[in-house]
């Protein structure tokens, strides 16, 4: 007898050596049990799932002389037929190859014959969707009513090429894809029978490179042992499928977040004259970029070495998880690019060099500069720039200036609603920025602030506030009372998110700083904006421009 493949040697005969599909053999298995096998079955999944296998048990099953609990005995006549290809009421059709008309037609044929030995006569039609439009159309009325002695079983990995009128005359199974954990388990009984001396590590890798396909694991497996020699580990199958080793990746991502041009390049060098892949490395590194980003928010990673665990930490230190995530996305963009290009070396090169600009490396300081902004606007210290028209050379000036303490708030109401007259018009008159600090007392400017609503339109929301009064609750709340109540069409106005923001605006701007407001009812309350959330809706919907007061 001849070589066997892995995967040919090692599928599975029986439901329950289906690695990682168990919400689907169970079920299956369930129907037979019950006898309530359907006349047509569609399953989908990702290659090497286990879709074919599934089909042929599903098949020896319904047909078994001996069936046990839903599974095929794999011993009566009718199974060791349908193993060894004997038995001809079990029909295995590649429709990649066999898709047209005709072929469907001769299915139409065979179907009003008996079967001539086992109970049922079984299609298993593989790759479905290739099947041509008319294949499909002469396939529907059989699929929808076949003789009560015919099974079919589609499988695909395609489902959104398949007609509805196909998909809607069969039970829909959904194969997933296999977990790395299931993949190591089933990889681990296969290599105990075969011989097989393989380390934990050299299993993880050709998990992930399997990607959740079992059979590609087992190919890969296969791969390794071609040699003679049935001893595997990390080193031997990175040497073969072309992945550099992770002290290499290592240096280059390093040199990637240093913005080292050199180093860049000749360790990129030096894994190209291995004769190592270009896909494969970029694989690598956008892997170990993940893992760098995950070490960074959970301290936790496996399938490393401590010395590798070690070098992670240390490049970690001074890359925050921004860079991280910019960077894997960076990765995968020349991935692509490369995937399409007919000169990969050449434009891998050249997106190393992109990636260490010297740009990246004089705006990495905005993050720290961006959180130094934030611990201003927590403590309060801000001042409101009035005329946001001017910025330009004024700016140094603006944070120089100390307020005057003689201002009035009122003068800040009239400066806003001219600056927002000055926008409309789209003039280009210039005044003279000023940094001002304000009381925050608007209960004083709370009619003012009414009429102001009533002359820029805000017809709605002058009638639902013309009964009310503003108080002071703390040095960032301004409490609106209603003195009858508040209605309830009332409610549904003001609290709409976009008419608190327009409220909370005008107040903000009569008091000279960013303030919450707060509805205060006999029957209702809104819930007070966080400081730090009324400093950025502030200069978002009011622009106006606020100065840092150190």
């Amino acid at each position: 007898m001849g070589y066997t493949a892995l995967y040919r040697k090692f599928r599975p005969i029986t439901f329950s050596e289906i690695v990682g599909q168990e919400h689907i053999t169970r079920t299956l298995r369930n129907q037979i049990v019950a006898g309530r096998v359907g006349h047509a079955y569609l399953f989908n999944g990702g290659r090497g799932t286990g879709k074919t296998s599934a089909a042929k048990i599903l098949a020896r099953a319904i047909n078994c002389l001996n069936p046990q609990d839903g599974e095929p005995c794999n011993e009566c006549e009718i199974c060791k037929g349908a193993i060894n290809g004997s038995l001809t009421d079990i029909v295995e059709m590649d429709a990649a190859s066999n898709n047209s008309v005709e072929d469907i037609r001769s299915i139409r044929e065979e179907v009003n014959f008996l079967p001539t030995k086992a109970k049922y006569r079984v299609y298993i039609i593989d790759e479905v969707h290739m099947l041509s439009t008319g294949a499909f159309n002469a396939l529907l009325k059989t699929l929808e009513e076949p003789p009560e002695h015919v099974k079919f079983i589609l499988a695909t990995t395609e489902p959104q090429k398949l007609p509805a009128t196909i998909l809607s005359r069969c039970q829909r199974f959904d194969f997933k894809r296999i977990s790395n954990e299931n993949i190591i388990k089933r990889l681990n009984i296969v290599c105990e029978q075969s011989g097989i001396e393989i380390t934990k590590e050299a299993m993880n890798i050709i998990a992930v490179l399997a990607e959740g396909a079992m059979r590609d694991a087992l190919s890969i497996l296969e791969r390794c042992i071609q040699d003679g020699e049935n001893k595997i580990d990390e080193d031997k199958i990175k040497d073969l499928v072309g992945i550099p080793k992770i002290t290499y990746v290592h240096n280059i991502i390093d040199s990637l977040f240093k913005y080292d041009v050199d180093n860049t390049l000749k360790n990129v060098d030096i894994v190209l004259n291995e004769g190592k892949d270009i896909n494969n490395l970029l694989w690598e590194m956008i892997k170990y970029t993940k893992d760098l980003l995950v070490y960074k928010a959970s301290q936790k990673l496996d399938l490393y070495s401590e010395e590798e665990i070690a070098n992670i930490e240390e490049i970690s230190k001074n890359i925050s998880k921004q860079d991280l995530i910019n960077m894997v996305y960076e990765l995968s963009e020349l991935e692509n690019d490369i995937k399409w290009s007919t000169q990969k070396t050449i434009i891998f090169q050249a997106g190393m060099i992109k990636l260490c600009n010297k740009e990246k490396a004089e705006n990495k300081g905005l993050e720290e500069r961006v959180e130094k902004i934030e611990k201003y606007l927590k403590s309060g210290k801000i001042g409101v720039v009035q005329n946001s028209a001017v910025m330009g050379a004024n700016v140094q000036q603006a944070r120089t200036t100390s307020a005057p303490n003689n201002f009035s708030p009122r003068a800040t109401m009239a400066g806003g609603t001219q600056a927002t007259q000055t926008r409309r018009a789209n003039t280009n008159t210039a005044k003279k920025m000023e940094t001002r600090n304000y009381s925050s007392d608007a209960k004083q400017y709370w009619p003012e602030i009414l009429t102001d609503l009533k002359q820029n339109g805000k017809i709605v929301l002058y009638t639902n506030l013309i009964n009310t009064q503003a108080k002071e609750i703390n040095d960032m709340t301004v409490g609106i009372e209603f003195k009858n109540g508040m209605t309830a069409f009332g409610k549904t106005v003001l609290e709409k998110p976009e008419n608190v923001r327009e409220i909370s605006k005008m107040v903000s701007m009569a008091c000279g700083k960013p303030m919450d407001i707060k509805y205060i009812s006999n029957d209702t309350q809104v819930n007070q904006i966080s400081q730090e959330e009324s400093l950025q809706q502030f200069a978002n919907d009011s622009d106006i421009p606020f100065n840092v007061i150190e």
